[in-house]
């Protein structure tokens, strides 16, 4: 494959769009223009992400012996610093400018109170997609990149695609925002797990390496329990579709180890797609 799509990471784009498809759909999908230019956005600051968390791990050797799994570009040698950088500062500039196109596109000015408030929040998604594992600061090696995952794609996300559509906050699109946040953070914390004993060998504090390799998988079987009881008890029965690949993924998580965690990735970020397409029935 492409080096440079191999540092895209093309697999986790799909999670990416679930709070704002979750969002749109609760808000009854009003305006189509919104909704593209938000998923737009959100792939923008994925893609970002990505290509930060690359070049930070690399930086600090976090991924200088990661075996079982396929090399990104600039592990694989394939790219260099510069070309990551300069990859990141173009997916810096298409989020910015997506994000004022939406903005634009949803309130007819950037200076209103809520033009405002919504470049504030763009600019925050940016600073936090680029300090995720860059910096001597990075948040992703103080065990606060599940925080950073479950507000930016879970919660920020489904309230911001509701209120650009609809202008108003209920207390449901709030809960609901919390459930699809929970397992966006699943997604992260198996990846953790899967990469325990490497990330501690190079100080790396992910909050699973915190908690174990027990307790890292009783933190993720506790996700996907809270996200679809949130969904059941607002009479959103249609997640429970859902369910029977979750029964499946929990058992194999709890059975394998390292590398063969790897396989279940797709498997959680595809079913959490499937519950944002579904989720507001």
């Amino acid at each position: 494959m492409n080096p440079y799509l191999q540092s895209l990471r093309l697999r986790t784009l799909p999670l990416s769009m679930s709070g704002i498809i979750l969002g749109t759909g609760l808000a009854g999908w009003t305006n189509w223009q919104v909704f593209a230019l938000a998923i737009c956005t959100t792939l923008c600051l994925q893609i970002l992400s990505n290509l930060c968390n690359e070049l930070g791990d690399a930086q600090k050797g976090t991924d200088a012996d990661q075996h079982g799994r396929a090399a990104y570009g600039l592990q694989s040698g394939a790219l260099t610093e510069t070309d990551i950088r300069r990859m990141i500062w173009l997916f810096v500039g298409l989020s910015v400018v997506s994000g004022i196109a939406l903005i634009y596109n949803a309130f007819g000015t950037l200076f209103s109170q809520q033009g405002i408030c919504f470049l504030v929040l763009g600019a925050l998604a940016i600073v936090g997609a680029v300090t995720y594992t860059l910096g001597r600061h990075s948040y992703g090696y103080m065990g606060l990149g599940d925080l950073g995952v479950f507000l930016f794609f879970g919660l920020l996300s489904t309230l911001g695609a509701y209120y650009l559509q609809k202008g108003v906050l209920t207390p449901e699109v709030v809960w609901l925002g919390v459930a699809i946040g929970m397992p966006c953070v699943g997604v992260l914390n198996l990846n953790n797990v899967r990469d325990m004993a490497n990330d501690r060998k190079h100080g790396k504090r992910t909050f699973a390496s915190l908690l174990g390799p027990t307790g890292g998988r009783i933190y993720h079987t506790g996700l996907l329990v809270i996200c679809l009881t949130l969904f059941v008890v607002f009479g959103h029965l249609w997640a429970l579709c859902v369910l029977p690949i979750w029964i499946w993924h929990l058992w194999y998580i709890w059975t394998h180890e390292g590398s063969a965690l790897d396989l279940q990735m797709p498997v959680l970020m595809l079913s959490t797609g499937l519950l944002a397409c579904i989720g507001w029935l």
